[in-house]
């Protein structure tokens, strides 16, 4: 298995995100000039992505995901969750337990990306 990883995020409006997953996740964002679209580099403090303005409409509302989704390890569930609506995220699958191995949820950010975020805990059911 490849230990490296890299993300994208695709956006309608790509301050409106870049201002979501600063506010949620504390990411770093870089713009990428000089690439024929409208690029970003992403800091995680651990693996790297990049946001792109969306280069086609997006699915109308309630479809299935047309994407990889990614999921984000976080120390605290329930706080991530709050920022999340904070930053005017929405919640696609509430918080459940995946039995003895962590606590999992779904969300949609303000460009219709769904991501989830899990808290690791041997404990949850």
């Amino acid at each position: 298995m490849n230990g490296h990883i890299y993300f994208e995020i695709q956006a309608d409006d790509t301050r409106r995100a870049i201002s979501f997953y600063r506010k949620v996740f504390g990411w770093q964002f870089t713009e990428a000039p000089g690439l024929p679209v409208e690029y970003w580099r992403i800091e995680t403090g651990g693996n790297a992505g990049g946001l792109l303005k969306r280069p086609a409409k997006s699915p109308p509302p309630e479809s299935g995901t047309n994407a990889f989704v990614c999921s984000l390890e976080v120390e605290s569930f329930d706080e991530t969750a709050r920022k999340i609506a904070s930053a005017k995220g929405q919640i696609a699958l509430p918080k459940f337990a995946v039995p003895g191995t962590c606590w999992q949820g779904y969300f949609i950010d303000t460009e219709g990306n769904t991501f989830g975020i899990f808290e690791v805990d041997e404990n949850a059911k």
